[in-house]
């Protein structure tokens, strides 16, 4: 493949998908170290996860938003923590070998990937912060 001056390799379908399932499966198994209610039996129940998790999240997740949209809306976007911690516990329950206690802990593993993912992304460049001085 020949690339030309500018061109960013990871802008092409296969390379954005690997690297984020890599980054999905690195915030699934830091979260691991850091919450004491969520556990993976093995690694391949890791990447799993980290696969699984994505396909969720890019499926499923737009479809319940869309329905609970009034929810959401009248909850001031606070529904949306909701909804991510069923994803969590949709793939825990969905894999064999990655535990989640319960909703809580959903909750705030969710929470967390959802920084992680904040700060991963920030990192890679995707998201800028500008400040504006008057």
């Amino acid at each position: 493949m020949n690339h030309r001056s500018g061109d960013n390799p990871t802008s092409s379908p296969i390379p954005r998908f690997l690297i984020l399932w890599a980054l999905n499966t690195l915030g699934l198994w830091v979260a691991d170290y850091v919450f004491d209610g969520m556990r993976f039996d093995s690694t391949g129940a890791l990447w799993v996860s980290g696969l699984l998790l994505g396909l969720v999240n890019a499926v499923i997740r737009p479809v319940l938003i869309l329905f609970t949209l009034p929810l959401t809306v009248f909850t001031l976007g606070f529904f949306l923590l909701v909804i991510n911690a069923l994803m969590v516990l949709l793939v825990a329950t969905l894999v064999s070998g990655f535990y989640v206690a319960d909703f809580w802990t959903g909750f705030l593993v969710a929470l967390f990937l959802s920084v992680f993912g904040w700060g991963t992304n920030l990192l890679l460049g995707r998201y800028t912060i500008s400040v504006r001085s008057t």
